[in-house]
């Protein structure tokens, strides 16, 4: 076990809502190793539970899309102005950022000359976007953790110090939640199926996509009367999510709980769901999901250009195939959505073929020794400390 006797402070950085869930669950093994430790930095309310100071609102940072981003451009200047400020007073032992490469790295680069100690979870997708970007990352970072098992030969190829830690969605509980207490709870009828819809909590995504949901969720209720529609979201997003379906003549079931949400993957029948790390969670809860995404046509015609990966959805990058059918772009269309998710819930062997592949996948996952993903992140961490 490693340890550090005296008091120190580690500044953490997340910016959107899986780094936040991420950042907590770091927080808690962190502690679970030495007790004394402090943290600052920026995060949402999971990070904060934990015991994080906060510097500034997590959600300012959550912008996706290269045109989207424009508007905002003056605010995350000033934002990032800000946590380099912070981090030149209080000196903490080491600096970890998580995820969001487009804030992160640049924060990384401008504390550069501070020699502090500096750690990157979660490691930018050069590897899908652009290779080259890669010659940019030395002396960006002292240690690069990463989540997905051949991320670690992919830097390391590259120079770069990379430790495969595992990833932490095998400590979450997504897969031990209760199909009849949430049929129960929300009165649903035993034989009536349930379809996941996961849209993403971006204020840059919902309103992409949530229109689509609505027209495929009206096809789909010609065919299948008794559906129910469920919206497992954030607390964050819970309101925006809201007021997206205003107007939906159908309104889904929205959900924000963590147990609830659990008990939903338990009962739904499939899923359709953005590409990101909800096609990791579907798959370990054995949902059947069809992975779809719409972005600005500008943003789209140049990442389609950049891209060097023949799948978005992680869960079939990681298995090597199309898993889950991908909707993109054009085919994020209703008409489509429909017919492929009408398949899912009428196809047994469809269903059989995603779970079977689902356990290999999530196999892959598993952090080093099997210990928990969050501990060996946070030992890698204190053992810069450490040295």
């Amino acid at each position: 076990m490693t340890s550090v006797d005296q008091e120190r402070t580690i500044w953490l950085l997340a910016g959107e809502t899986s780094g936040d869930d991420l950042g907590a669950k770091l927080i808690r093994a962190l502690r679970h190793f030495n007790p004394a430790l402090q943290f600052v930095g920026v995060g949402g309310p999971k990070m904060q539970e934990q015991g994080l100071q906060i510097l500034f609102p997590m959600q300012d940072l959550a912008v996706m899309g290269l045109v989207e981003v424009l508007p905002k451009i003056r605010m995350l200047s000033n934002r990032l102005n800000q946590a380099v400020d912070q981090i030149k007073t209080i000196q903490p032992d080491v600096v970890v950022t998580i995820d969001s490469p487009g804030f992160s790295l640049r924060l990384l680069k401008r504390i550069a000359p501070l020699r502090i100690p500096r750690v990157h979870y979660v490691a930018p997708q050069v590897w899908a976007w652009h290779e080259s970007r890669v010659k940019k990352f030395p002396g960006l970072w002292d240690k690069l953790l990463c989540l997905l098992p051949f991320e670690q030969e992919f830097f390391s190829k590259h120079g770069l110090k990379t430790h495969f830690v595992g990833h932490p969605i095998l400590e979450t509980e997504v897969h031990h939640g209760n199909a009849d207490t949430f049929r129960k709870e929300h009165d649903i009828q035993p034989n009536a199926p349930i379809l996941l819809l996961m849209p993403g909590s971006r204020r840059s995504e919902l309103p992409k996509l949530m229109p689509v949901f609505k027209q495929t969720i009206l096809l789909l209720k010609r065919q299948l009367p008794d559906l129910v529609p469920v919206i497992p979201t954030s607390p964050l997003a819970k309101e925006r999510v809201e007021h997206n379906i205003h107007d939906w003549p159908i309104k889904p079931l929205i959900i924000h709980q963590p147990q609830d949400k659990y008990n939903a993957y338990a009962a739904a029948n499939a899923a359709l769901t953005k590409s990101g790390t909800s096609t990791l969670e579907l798959a370990l809860a054995k949902v059947p999901m069809a992975v779809t995404y719409r972005v600005n046509p500008i943003t789209a015609i140049i990442a389609r250009r950049m891209i060097k990966v023949p799948y978005v959805a992680m869960i079939n990058l990681l298995g090597g195939r199309e898993v889950a059918p991908e909707l993109l772009q054009e085919n994020c269309h209703p008409e489509k959505l429909c017919a492929t998710i009408m398949g899912l819930l009428t196809d047994p062997q469809k269903v059989k073929a995603q779970q079977d592949a689902f356990t290999h996948i999530m196999h892959q996952l598993q952090a080093p020794n099997n210990q928990p993903p969050s501990h060996a992140a946070a030992l890698e961490i204190l053992d810069m400390i450490k040295g």
